[in-house]
């Protein structure tokens, strides 16, 4: 009978990434070893990495509403516009307009 040494890597993670991931894996029938394994299969068949790895962007729509934000944001600390605590609040002031 040939023996097989199995090939042990460590890893550093978040604890919270890893409960996280174990659970879902878990649903899926599946456990942390053979999600590893299943990876290094793919990078070996593609010779690339299995999904895409980029840097995240936004849309022209998203940073536009996102500097409006920062606008909005300062002019409220400014004191050049007004808040509320909650939606009836700002329909009485609407209204009162």
């Amino acid at each position: 009978m040939e023996s097989i040494a199995n090939g042990v890597i460590n890893v550093h993670v978040d604890p919270k990434d890893k409960a996280d991931a174990t659970s879902i894996l878990k649903e899926l029938g599946l456990n942390m070893t053979t999600l590893i394994n299943m990876t290094l299969k793919q990078v070996i068949k593609r010779k690339a990495i299995p999904f895409e790895v980029s840097l995240p962007t936004f849309s022209d729509e998203l940073e536009d509403a996102l500097k409006e934000t920062i606008t909005i944001e300062n002019e409220y600390k400014e004191g050049k516009r007004t808040g509320y605590n909650n939606p009836n609040e700002m329909l009485r002031s609407i209204i009162d307009d």
